[in-house]
């Protein structure tokens, strides 16, 4: 069941779903507010919950809309790429040969054949970024999971639009965002951090706060440069 709450300028989504809690998300590119909220919950209330956070969903929106994005790629020579929070130059190699990403100091080497479209350049690049997340994960489960006393039953790298992660505590799943490869190695650990502590508390409630900052006392500030940085250009769908 959906509908819609105004209040002023502000358009709520609103999803009544078969859960226990209210979940409140701001969504880029422009700050898109939705709400899932229990199938029982009355919508008076839901707006009266809304009205308690505006001030949240407006510093959100502001983050948002003031956060650098990368330009389309182009797969030009010299265009910007980032690679574990650090910028390379790309440099392009045709060869009839398998494809190839390679980094080499200051620049990002692909070699690739001629008249590769450029739709499969895209994907070769986004496979490249997951398999980077991926060489990363047994590492950061094999320090955490003992830490926090949990164990993620999958964790799977996709991209994804709207999130850095996301778990499922009942199936102990969790996914990864693979853009993650593109910044520092302490977000990726962060985030990783992040869905083991859902493992424990589902939502993000005040005993969630208190498992980030016993774990990863640093969190808060991670969180801040991982918004900081610049963020893919996506033609966004809704």
């Amino acid at each position: 069941m959906q509908t819609h709450i105004a209040l002023g300028d502000l358009s709520i989504e609103v999803v009544k779903k078969n859960i226990k809690n209210i979940h409140l998300s701001v969504y880029p590119p422009l700050g898109r507010v939705r709400i899932a909220a229990p199938l029982y919950m009355e919508l008076e209330t839901i707006r009266l919950f809304v009205i308690s956070k505006l001030d949240w969903i407006k510093r959100e929106q502001r983050k948002i809309l003031d956060q650098v994005r990368e330009a389309p790629h182009e797969f030009l020579e010299r265009e910007s790429h980032y690679v574990w929070g650090k910028r390379y130059l790309l440099r392009v190699q045709e060869h009839d040969a398998a494809p190839a990403l390679e980094l080499q100091h200051s620049h990002l080497l692909l070699r690739w054949r001629p008249d590769t479209p450029e739709a499969r350049k895209e994907e070769l690049l986004n496979g490249w970024y997951r398999e980077l997340i991926k060489a990363e994960i047994p590492g950061l489960l094999q320090k955490w999971q003992p830490l926090m006393g949990v164990q993620a039953a999958r964790v799977f790298v996709q991209h994804m639009k709207t999130k850095w992660g996301s778990c499922n505590p009942a199936a102990a799943y969790i996914r990864l965002n693979s853009e993650l490869a593109k910044k520092p190695p302490e977000c990726l650990e962060y985030i990783v951090v992040h869905e083991l502590a859902h493992l424990i508390e589902p939502t993000h409630n005040t005993r969630f706060v208190r498992l980030m900052d016993q774990f990863l006392p640093n969190w808060k500030h991670v969180r801040q440069e991982l918004n900081r940085l610049p963020v893919r250009h996506e033609d966004w769908d809704y």
